[in-house]
């Protein structure tokens, strides 16, 4: 799965960009906390990156 396709999920389940830097931070509302994703939008995202980010935002990804 690539990063565009992790936001494109996590915007359709309420998450919201908050604020950049050298990673942009996302806010998901399911669990109440912030988490890093990457600016890499082409690339493909390590599996072990996903699930962090799944666990996280309390998306299944």
């Amino acid at each position: 799965m690539k990063y565009s396709e992790v936001e494109r999920k996590l915007k359709k389940h309420g998450c919201c960009y908050k604020r950049g830097g050298a990673h942009p931070v996302w806010f998901s509302p399911i669990t109440q906390k912030e988490f890093l994703l990457s600016n890499h939008q082409s690339e493909e995202v390590r599996q072990g990156t996903l699930m962090q980010i799944s666990k996280l935002s309390g998306v299944k990804l």
